[in-house]
């Protein structure tokens, strides 16, 4: 079973790769603009994200938009919000999990219950990071395809933002934390069981010596009682030998 500290090293990753994942999925900058504008009355800057846009402008005035319309979304970002959450939600029960298969913890049960949380919580990391590593993916390749493409304009080209990168070292995290984790169980037939107390090897075959003695004695004694005739037991006297 992986020691004390590494569980605890895979604790921090996991926690970090949350915390990670949640401030990805709240920033608007998933995407930036390309571009610079010249014009002092232009945007500046233009960042979008799962669940706004926001502009800069050149006179320091700042402005973002939510996005209400689940439906006018493409699909990657569609995809990229669902997975986004989804990948929060399991790391928190990945962290609730982690905090009972903890080694140094005293909640969680017995040494076999700490070993199965352990492996629940590294496989809910792992899922998280692989649901945190897909929308970062798919919409890096299409802010990339859309700016290698000759007809899209200038001014609406866009190039990977802050929260892409964040996103991805989030997932590096969870998947850590999550092997970490799952590695827990590659010693789970060493050792005794739980609630399973045994008593030394040497002081198990003394019971036994003690009981078998104790069991001939037994078949001795009513053996002797078996073995004793009617006549045996009356005092050697009768009184035919008086008349």
């Amino acid at each position: 079973m992986a020691s004390t500290g590494m569980q605890i090293f895979g604790f921090v990753l996991a926690l970090l790769g949350i915390m990670g994942a949640m401030v990805a999925t709240l920033l608007p900058n998933w995407k930036v603009s390309a571009d610079v504008g010249s014009n002092i009355i232009t945007a500046i800057s233009q960042m979008q994200g799962l669940w706004m846009d926001c502009t800069w402008y050149s006179t320091g005035m700042f402005s973002c938009t939510l996005k209400y319309s689940v439906l006018s979304l493409p699909a990657y970002l569609q995809t990229a919000r669902t997975t986004m959450v989804l990948c929060c939600v399991l790391a928190a029960m990945g962290l609730c999990l982690a905090s009972l298969g903890l080694k140094c913890t005293r909640w969680g049960g017995g040494r076999r219950s700490k070993r199965h949380a352990a492996i629940a919580s590294g496989g809910c990391f792992v899922a998280a990071g692989f649901l945190c590593l897909v929308p970062a993916s798919w919409f890096t390749n299409e802010v990339i395809t859309n700016f290698l493409d000759s007809s899209v304009p200038e001014s609406n080209k866009f190039e990977p933002g802050g929260a892409v990168y964040v996103a991805f070292v989030s997932a590096g995290f969870l998947f850590m934390g999550g092997f970490i984790f799952c590695m827990s169980c590659s010693g789970k037939r060493h050792g005794p069981q739980d609630l399973v107390l045994l008593p030394p090897p040497d002081k198990l075959l003394l019971q036994q010596q003690q009981q078998q003695q104790l069991l001939q004695q037994q078949q001795e004694l009513q053996h002797q009682y078996c073995s004793l005739s009617p006549l045996d037991n009356k005092t050697g006297y009768s009184l035919q030998d008086y008349v």
